[in-house]
């Protein structure tokens, strides 16, 4: 009986006491997975800047999905596009892209990136050109790597606009 009772006393304190929290690291893990985001982010911008394909190319989705959407152009569907698209551009080394990340909303496997970016031409039709931008990026987080998914850009103030 005694025997009864001291193991109904053991059972009883193991079924109270709290066994021990595992180690918290979600935040560590949130810190890593917003650096690699904002690190990916900025290393596709940087691509553009420095007129840098093969850097630009590795940013992009590894399953050929990307949507460019610029004013006044009908949408381009994949990375090929987006490529070829940019191949053209580069090809003019007169320009300049100033960009800065202006916020982002990040998740597990998708997040957004809203930036401003000055684009800047030394002459166009006899004068210097700006186009000021606000261009938000999708991207999508694969085999643990963060890609860019969506690139839509929206005009907001250009040297050429009428001020009357």
């Amino acid at each position: 009986m005694k025997t009864l009772f001291s193991l109904s006393i053991v059972i009883l304190l193991a079924a109270c006491s709290t066994p021990p929290k595992p180690e918290v690291t979600e935040g560590a893990d949130e810190a890593a997975n917003e650096k690699a985001f904002v690190s990916k982010m900025q290393q596709h911008l940087d691509a553009v800047s420095n007129k840098d394909l093969a850097t630009l190319e590795s940013t992009l989705s590894p399953d050929g999905k990307m949507q460019l959407i610029l004013p006044s152009s009908e949408i381009m569907h994949t990375a090929k596009e987006f490529v070829d698209y940019h191949r053209a551009w580069f090809q003019d080394t007169t320009w300049s892209f100033e960009t800065k990340i202006l916020n982002t909303e990040i998740g597990d496997k998708v997040g957004m990136a809203i930036t401003e970016i000055v684009y800047r031409e030394p002459e166009r039709d006899g004068k210097p050109y700006f186009n000021r931008m606000i261009v938000s990026y999708d991207l999508k987080k694969m085999a643990d790597e963060w890609y860019i998914i969506k690139d839509h850009a929206s005009s907001i103030e250009k040297s050429t606009d009428k001020t009357d």
